[in-house]
Parts: C-alpha cells; sequence; structure tokens
C-alpha cells in the first residue's frame, strides 16, 4: 500500500533451530532469548551503521514504559502516541473508525505475538487449546524434561500443556477467570476481555511481554 518493499529479516533460522542451540530450553521472562534472537539482533544487523528512526507504539497512557531502546547510537527511538497524546481509548477509536477493528484473536488473548508465548497466561493456553488444537499440539511438543537431572521445560512455570489441558484442570482454570471476570466487572462495568486479561498477568514486577507483541 506504502510502495515499499518489506523485507524479511532471518527467514532460515526458524524459532526451532534456535530451541536446539539452546539444548531444549525454552525461553522465560528472565532469559527472553527469543526477543533477542529473532527480534533485535536480526532488526540491529539489518540497520547496521545507517541512521535509523524507530517508531515504538507505547501509548500516552503507559507512558511510564519505555520498550525497546538500543544500544547502538544511529537507532533513534520515536514515540509517536505519546507525542500525539493518543491513549487505548483513541486506538480502539482509530481501529473501528477506519473499518481494521480489532483482530479476532483478541476475543480470547491479550496481545498478539507468538502462539507459543511464554507471558500467556493458563486461560489464554486454553483459549489456543480450543481454537487453534495444532498449534497448542505444536507448543506442548517442544516441551521436555531433563532425563539425567529430571529438570522440566515447561511455557507455565510448574505446569506441563498437557497437565493444563486435563477435563479436571480446564474446568478449575475457566471457573478461577470467570470470578475473576465477575470481580472486575463489578469494580468497573462493562470492562473490556483485553483489560481484564491485562491485570491478571501473572509475572514477576518489572517483567512485560515484547513491546512489539503489544497494541
Amino acid at each position: 500500500m506504502l510502495g515499499k518493499t518489506i523485507e524479511r529479516q532471518n527467514p532460515d533460522r526458524p524459532f526451532r533451530q534456535y530451541l536446539e542451540n539452546y539444548c531444549g530450553v525454552l525461553p522465560d521472562a528472565r532469559t527472553r532469548w527469543c526477543t533477542r534472537k529473532l527480534k533485535i539482533e536480526p532488526f540491529e544487523r539489518f540497520v547496521g551503521q545507517d541512521l535509523v528512526y524507530n517508531y515504538i507504539a507505547i501509548r500516552a497512557d503507559e507512558s511510564q514504559r519505555k520498550g525497546y531502546i538500543s544500544t547502538k547510537p544511529n537507532i533513534k527511538a520515536k514515540y509517536p502516541f505519546i507525542e500525539d497524546g493518543i491513549t487505548k481509548a483513541d486506538v480502539m477509536r482509530i481501529l473501528e473508525e477506519s473499518g481494521i477493528g480489532l483482530p479476532k484473536y483478541y476475543e480470547w488473548r491479550s496481545r498478539s505475538g507468538c502462539y507459543f508465548c511464554f507471558f500467556q497466561q493458563r486461560i489464554e493456553w486454553i483459549g489456543l487449546y480450543k481454537r487453534h488444537p495444532e498449534k497448542f499440539q505444536q507448543a506442548m511438543e517442544m516441551e521436555k524434561e531433563d532425563p539425567v537431572t529430571g529438570e522440566r521445560f515447561t511455557w507455565v512455570p510448574g505446569e506441563s500443556l498437557r497437565e493444563l489441558i486435563r477435563p479436571e484442570r480446564i474446568q478449575q482454570i475457566e471457573a478461577n477467570f470467570q470470578k475473576k471476570l465477575l470481580v472486575m466487572n463489578k469494580s468497573v462495568p462493562n470492562m473490556p476481555l483485553s483489560k481484564v486479561f491485562a491485570l491478571d498477568v501473572s509475572c514477576d514486577e518489572g517483567d512485560e511481554p515484547c513491546l512489539i507483541c503489544q497494541l
């Protein structure tokens, strides 16, 4: 539409190859090697020494965040939403007025991104299982247990995806989510589902999903 060619970076080195390089150790909120290897390093390598303005979609109502800021002096961060005072409500309005609307996955996910993102909540994993079982199966196949140490590498802390989809566990997760949804709606009527998800992210303080994966 803009007459610009999109150049894909790192197309020949998929996630699974890096997973093998890391001996099956899945990325998590602390290491985030997927962000570094699949996003940041290819981007900075492509940019080289050219002067580049990196437009970061942090909104005015989340200006306390900074997102990805390169250590390379030739990559300059720009925050157009903050500069123009655009909030989440404005983003929603722009999407609706333009006819684009929200992607369908916002019916059950709080953000875009990889289908196996470790920042997903359990209720979102259940959503993936019910809507895209083939993707859930692929994510489940990446989990493993070290036969020597017994250490488990799972997407969800302390629980494998196979354990997550036991019928009684699904019922428990969905019931807990409905309780939280009820509490949220009592405190803030008609709260959007994406906002409920955002208030329920079970990460340690300071952990945030990849900026590129958030609206």
